[in-house]
């Protein structure tokens, strides 16, 4: 059987919270329910820090031949369903108790009030839900995979300020990312990151160059002064790690 969790879903302005044990969730429509439309986020990954929620917006058609008593859900899930990934749902009710309904759901991910493990980045697989008025329940797969990520940081600083023409511009920076366990940001290091530039009067950055962070997520590389401008990093993530861009640090070049 699949571990059981808890999960607090809020149906049409009312909070019901109840136990799931996880099964591996069956084909289409068998049990009573299928799934279909379903989305999780926009397609884009979940990305995660150490104590902010994130909203996550999720929305899927459901069709049904009985009468259910909570209004149904999309969840996410791993492993043959041995995992379940820990979260609160909100979503809308719908008067069809028997039928197709379109429902719009929120997952909320909270790190820091619930424990997560670091190995719970990465893919998901997302599983549908339904229980009935008489007890059953039935839960199906989807078919969509959503990427669940640890969030990532990045730091920046260029120097001098102001800078000669023509002389060198020293730009360091670091490479953090969370660690739901500790909840604290760690050193990440041997990131692949971008060194951009967006000359002033611009309004968009351009790559000038890549390097590798050192085994201590530290950035440092050195450049020529050419012209007034804003530099930052980009790291572009991975499976496991949300991207992330620095912020911006101004030199003006004389």
């Amino acid at each position: 059987m699949g571990k059981q969790v808890w999960r607090a879903v809020v149906a049409g302005g009312a909070a019901a919270v109840f136990t799931a044990v996880a099964a591996v969730p069956a084909g289409a429509a068998e049990g009573g329910a299928s799934f279909s439309r379903v989305q999780v986020n926009g397609g884009k990954p979940i990305v995660i820090g150490t104590t902010n929620e994130v909203a996550v917006p999720a929305s899927f058609r459901v069709l049904t031949t009985r009468a259910w008593k909570w209004a149904p859900l999309v969840f996410l899930y791993r492993n043959g369903a041995d995992d379940t990934l820990w979260h609160n749902i909100g979503t809308n009710d719908c008067p069809n108790r028997v039928g197709t309904c379109d429902i719009a759901e929120t997952m909320y991910f909270d790190p820091s009030e619930w424990d997560m493990r670091n190995s719970e980045a990465g893919a998901w697989k997302v599983a549908g839900e339904v229980r009935f008025k008489d007890g059953s329940e039935d839960i199906d797969a989807t078919g969509l995979t959503v990427h669940v990520q640890r969030n990532s940081r990045l730091t920046v600083n260029a120097s001098p300020e102001p800078a000669a023409k023509g002389r060198t511009i020293t730009v360091t920076g670091k490479v953090t990312r969370a660690n739901w366990e500790t909840r604290k940001y760690a050193s990440y290091g041997g990131r692949h990151v971008s060194l951009q530039f967006k000359p002033s009067g611009s309004t968009s950055y351009t790559t000038v160059k890549k390097i590798y962070a050192d085994g201590s997520g530290n950035l440092r590389t050195t450049v020529k002064a050419s012209k007034t401008g804003t530099w930052r990093w980009a790291y572009y993530g991975n499976t496991t790690t949300g991207a992330s861009k620095s912020s911006g640090d101004k030199v003006v070049v004389k």
